[in-house]
């Protein structure tokens, strides 16, 4: 088993302040628009050294997306910036019509999703982002693991053409990929290989799901993890792959169980593979104040979630 490093613990929103700050500086199509939101979502670097590319809308999300949409008819690549609830959730209509519609080429960066943004509660943390996002005919949608994994990331989607929705978090969680990593849009990393079970997990369930397949070892047991970073397009290749020689699998994510990873591989497996499945995910509810190991813990997300789901899957073989 390979052994992951913490190289210390940062939010993966800072990851995306980095990475912005040097798309900037190699790309002068690169544009930033934040709503009200540029400190928490780290822009405050690039408004400072690139003030004439960066465009502070105010609260008005619906705007944003807009404005970010007639920006790409010049060939401007605009980042829109503010809470992955206010991403989505908020200006859904004017992202199906305005960009997912006519294949605009905005990219939409979003923080503080799912229950780790933690203290400010239900209305904030959206479950259901990567649902709503995936069901947009030509949205690519992007769920990273860590602060390298998250600058990586929005350094690649620049160059990729067509909407994408990135999402990343508030907290301070483990930062364990390597600084320099190539991220590939619409592939899988396999993190460890095992033969037992396969676990497929994305966004801050990637550590804890690290942390499980050391606890399965000490009992004998193999895991097969993969990191999927990109819920969309799914890396079928590799999971199916996988499940071929573990003959079961565990999703894990920090959403919804409904509408998420779990669901998309599901149907991925119903269709060519068909294996017993287990998933790690909020049960249909949602979140509420706390901080974000309380909530990990009380809405099954942790270590020891996805643990119990592989000692229930393998003996479902």
């Amino acid at each position: 088993m390979g052994k992951f490093v913490n190289q210390g613990d940062k939010d993966t929103r800072s990851g995306f302040g980095v990475g912005l700050l040097e798309l900037g500086r190699s790309n002068k199509n690169i544009l930033a628009l934040c709503a009200d939101l540029t400190g928490s979502l780290k822009m405050n670097e690039f408004k400072n050294e690139f003030p004439d590319r960066f465009f502070q809308v105010g609260i008005a999300e619906a705007n944003m997306m807009g404005i970010a949409a007639g920006m790409t008819i010049g060939g401007k690549i605009p980042f829109t910036g503010t809470f992955a609830n206010f991403s989505t959730g908020r200006v859904y209509d004017q992202i199906r019509q305005s960009i997912a519609y006519s294949g605009k080429n905005v990219k939409i960066c979003a923080s503080h999703a799912g229950v780790t943004l933690g203290e400010d509660g239900a209305t904030h943390q959206i479950l259901e982002d990567i649902g709503l996002m995936k069901m947009l005919p030509g949205m690519t949608v992007i769920n990273t693991c860590d602060f390298n994994q998250t600058r990586a990331a929005t350094i690649a989607i620049a160059e990729h053409k067509g909407p994408i929705y990135l999402r990343f978090g508030r907290p301070k969680v483990p930062n364990f990929t390597d600084f320099d990593q190539k991220f590939e849009i619409g592939k899988g990393m396999k993190l460890i290989d095992g033969n037992d079970v396969t676990i497929v997990a994305t966004g801050h369930l990637v550590w804890e799901a690290i942390q499980c397949v050391e606890k399965l070892n000490a009992e004998g047991i193999s895991a097969d993890l993969i990191n999927i970073h990109t819920i969309k397009p799914l890396d079928d290749e590799l999971i199916l792959k996988s499940i071929a020689k573990t003959k079961c699998i565990v999703s894990a994510e920090e959403h919804n169980v409904i509408g998420g990873l779990g669901e998309s591989i599901s149907r991925l497996i119903v269709e060519k593979n068909l294996v017993p499945m287990e998933f790690v995910a909020v049960q249909d509810s949602f979140g509420e104040s706390g901080t974000p190991k309380e909530l990990m813990e009380k809405y099954q997300l942790s270590c020891e979630n996805i643990y119990t789901k592989c000692k229930t899957v393998i003996s479902r073989k």
